[in-house]
């Protein structure tokens, strides 16, 4: 369900184009439905599709196109792992392979308590950096070692306890 505000943020957002443009705010209303419902369903695609009169297909073709968005509820931290070429051949596997070892899950599943979803991600373009992640689609971390890997992780559990 499109609520109020939500409306009053997707007109914000669809005024920025002319009218007969208005499916170009297709990215940003996504964003406003996963912030505030965690992830987008196929029945929020059809929302909002209906809202910018745009086929639903096209609505979810962008929803799977790109890691950002979430297709089913994940952890509060959603680990993205770049899996592409330069990470790889810099240990950007080594990387996954320790982070599904410390978390317990494979790559694409969510920890039991809920707190990390971990995620392959194409390339991220820090390549110099690699390899390298991004926590939450907001937060690029780069030279992943295992070390430094543990620490991320440790310190996000470490932030829940005293939360």
């Amino acid at each position: 369900m499109i609520t109020a505000e939500m409306r009053a943020r997707f007109d914000r957002e669809t005024a920025k184009y002319p009218a007969e443009q208005r499916q170009s705010a297709v990215m940003a209303c996504l964003s406003i439905l996963q912030s505030e419902l965690g992830y987008i369903s196929p029945e929020s695609e059809q929302l909002l599709a209906d809202y910018l009169g745009m086929p639903v297909m096209a609505v979810h073709e962008v929803t799977t196109f790109y890691n950002m968005y979430n297709q089913r509820p994940v952890g509060k931290y959603k680990l993205n792992v770049c899996t592409n070429l330069p990470c790889l051949l810099r240990d950007g596997s080594n990387a996954l392979k320790h982070l599904e070892g410390k978390l317990g899950v494979s790559m694409g599943e969510t920890t039991t308590d809920g707190l990390f979803t971990l995620q392959q991600s194409e390339c991220l373009g820090a390549c110099a950096d690699s390899p390298v992640m991004l926590v939450n689609d907001r937060h690029m971390c780069s030279f992943m070692t295992h070390q430094k890997l543990d620490q991320l992780i440790d310190g996000l559990r470490a932030a829940e306890v005293k939360a």
